[in-house]
């Protein structure tokens, strides 16, 4: 095998993954995967030349003209410029594949030409949508004797004027199947697998098979509870947003007063499970005008309908619900008693779901922008940001989208005086559906694979840039974690007491093992990253800013509802757009040092670090089960310690290398830049193909 950190054949970077009957899967791939790449780099340095070597030398990451430019490109981001953006970006609803959605990417396109980026333009891709019918509306009944007597609202109530539109999108759950099922009611909780367990194992009485059931919404991806509820049998499923999870706070009140969720408001959002993402119909292709395309029957997509509610309505289906009282961390709080159901207190009413919406190809429209590199053009640093929203989508996306426009503003700003170039091309992306799956940023990486794998050295997303006031938060590669410190440290603070953004992040957010360092989180699947992180192993970030994790939300409250508008963010969250800019400017700075320093700041001793904090969790929980079955760490504690140790000395012996050996500068770079891709097995996880990175996959 290659090495990450030898400058073998980066198209061999892989390691293997199996499974052991009876354990977590990753244990075993970890064991031969790390080992092997452990030796790898133990081979890797033991070939690094001594012609490299320069003790005299240093690196240039802070050279007096790049602490110029950083000063200059964050400076020129500010505040009231992304508040006139947003205001922009949140004047109409604008969901992907329709004409106001089109209408922002060419207003993107257009702005970022203006502001002086090499170039921009539209990329569109084919692909598989889902909307509800207008003349033939979705919506959940209540029927006695099979006569409707209640009915759930068609549309959220209209609580400003200012919030009213004739394009807001009814309350809808894309790709739910087409139907009308009617049946008994159960309540399964928050739909989750030891939901479902639970009532397996200690309510066997309680059959899901033929019946509708009403899950609140968290905990989980919306669409998992469809797929549990699915394979436990129900035939339909009902999504509402409690006001335990979601309109916690009775002594301030909901939307327009507080933060809240009011109780019409409703959770839209798709319901697609797939490793793949991407449009449905062509996985692992891009959705092309000439490519092949699965029928819906064959693809992933739920077969049962599903719809969401706001709590208002489900309180009226709940408070019907018989059958025993559910357990105390079942609850909610709604002003009733929660039942199991399987039956009603009136055995004359049963439930009616009708979902009607259609799915149609439609297409949408990314907008990729590009300053070209001076000195490595073929390296790319791309900065992400999604644009479609369920209605207004002021938090998202519409908050990074307009921190976005005034970071590629500032760029811009500075290429066009024309004293400076970045070292490295950067390419600012505008994604389209990414609601609906992260259909553009997929369909792009499946587009230009071959490219993006060998070129791009790091993704930094930003899906909402705001989403509360209370501390930085941020997601990432290992490897990137020293980057973005040293960023955020270069970034004012937006709140009083605070020398910068690091140390309110560190005083609020905390590493647990570390409390002088703030906590960096591990990513997850749910935006434009993952296609990048887990297709072609390209490192990635996501940044922005957030609510107090103490409250342990499952979301902002008025998360995809009519209530996401600019006078919630104005009003609530960020009312001097101050987090806003810090969100910006961590952004455009962690780009700048990536496409400027002329050694890419990743740290691998920060990964192995990492791995070993990763191993020590999962020996704390299975390391006696498996030693009962003659199974030890040996092997992985020795390959880590092997990747920390050469990790170390390569990265002492960069720092002291001759940088003005543009050869031996690029070898380096193209190290550091594919050791993630050094945990890449092209056969992807079992049956998981398009998961293909092993190791932070899981």
């Amino acid at each position: 095998m290659s090495a990450a950190l030898d400058m073998g054949d980066s198209d061999h970077y892989f390691s293997k993954k199996s499974g052991y009957d009876g354990f977590h899967p990753i244990l075993i791939f970890i064991a031969v995967g790390i080992l092997a790449l452990g030796t790898g780099l133990l081979f890797g340095f033991l070939t690094f030349p001594e012609t490299l070597r320069s003790p005299e030398c240093i690196t240039d990451n802070e050279t007096p003209s790049k602490k110029w430019v950083s000063e200059t490109l964050l400076n020129s981001i500010d505040a009231t410029n992304i508040e006139e953006n947003l205001n922009y970006f949140t004047s109409q609803p604008h969901l992907a594949g329709t004409p106001a959605e089109k209408e922002n990417a060419e207003y993107i396109r257009k702005a970022w030409i203006e502001q002086g980026l090499d170039s921009a333009k539209l990329v569109p891709y084919d692909v598989y949508l889902s909307y509800p019918d207008k003349d033939n509306p979705n919506k959940v009944s209540l029927l006695e004797n099979g006569k409707e007597i209640f009915s759930t609202r068609e549309h959220e109530d209209i609580l400003r004027p200012e919030d009213n539109h004739t394009n807001v999108v009814p309350p809808f759950n894309a790709y739910s199947a087409q139907g009308t099922v009617k049946g008994n009611l159960v309540y399964v909780n928050y739909a989750t697998a030891d939901d479902f367990e639970y009532l397996e194992k200690n309510r066997p009485d309680i059959n899901i098979t033929g019946k509708i059931v009403i899950a609140r919404y968290g905990q989980i991806f919306r669409g998992s509870k469809v797929k549990f509820a699915e394979a436990a049998g129900a035939i339909g499923v009902i999504l509402y947003s409690d006001p335990k999870d979601y309109a916690s706070d009775d002594a301030i009140g909901v939307y327009p007063n507080a933060w809240w969720l009011p109780g019409s408001g409703a959770q839209r959002g798709n319901v697609f499970v797939s490793d793949a993402k991407g449009d449905p119909l062509t996985p692992g292709f891009p959705a092309n005008d000439y490519a092949y395309r699965l029928a819906d029957e064959d693809t992933a997509l739920t077969r049962i309908p599903v719809h969401p509610i706001g709590y208002d309505d489900a309180e009226k289906l709940l408070m019907e619900l018989g059958g025993d009282e559910v357990p105390k961390d079942w609850k909610g709080r709604l002003n009733i008693t929660y039942n199991f159901g399987q039956t009603f207190k009136n055995p004359n009413r049963t439930i009616r779901l009708k979902v009607l919406s259609k799915k149609e190809i439609r297409t949408v429209y990314n907008v990729v922008g590009m300053t070209k590199g001076s000195v490595e053009p073929d390296r790319y640093v791309i900065l992400g940001n999604h644009r479609d929203a369920w209605v207004y989508g002021a938090v998202d996306p519409s908050s990074g989208t307009a921190a976005l426009m005034e970071v590629t503003r500032a760029f811009g700003k500075l290429r066009k005086t024309g004293d400076w170039r970045p070292r490295r091309t950067i390419l600012f992306c505008s994604w389209a559906a990414e609601e609906y799956g992260l259909l553009g940023s997929t369909e792009y990486v499946e587009d230009f694979q071959r490219v993006l794998a060998e070129r791009a050295v790091i993704y930094i997303n930003v899906d909402s840039a705001v989403i509360g006031n209370y501390t930085m938060q941020v997601k990432a590669t290992p490897s990137l974690k020293k980057a973005i410190f040293a960023a955020s440290k270069k970034v004012p603070s937006p709140d009083d007491g605070f020398s910068s953004t690091f140390e309110l992040w560190q005083k609020r957010y905390a590493d647990n093992d570390d409390t002088t360092i703030p906590y960096i989180g591990t990513l997850g699947s749910g935006s434009d990253f993952a296609p990048f992180m887990y297709r072609i192993g390209v490192p990635a970030t996501d940044l922005r800013w957030i609510y107090d994790p103490n409250l342990r939300l499952s979301s902002y409250p008025v998360y995809h509802s009519v209530y996401e508008t600019f006078y919630l963010v104005k009003t609530f969250l960020d009312w001097d757009f101050k987090r806003h800019q810090a969100v910006a400017r961590v952004w455009a700075e962690v780009a700048r040092d990536f496409a400027d320093s002329t050694i890419l700041p990743f740290d691998c001793v920060d990964y192995a670090n990492k791995m070993h904090s990763s191993i020590n969790s999962i020996r704390t929980t299975y390391e006696e089960n498996m030693n009962n079955h003659g199974i030890t760490f040996d092997a992985v504690i020795s390959a880590i310690n092997n990747l920390t140790t050469i990790a170390t000395t390569f990265h002492n012996n960069v720092q002291k290398m001759d940088i003005s050996n543009v050869l031996a500068v690029r070898r380096v770079n193209d190290q550091l830049m594919l050791f993630e891709r050094a945990f890449i097995d092209p056969l992807g996880l079992p049956d998981r193909k398009f998961l293909k990175l092993s190791y932070w996959s899981l």
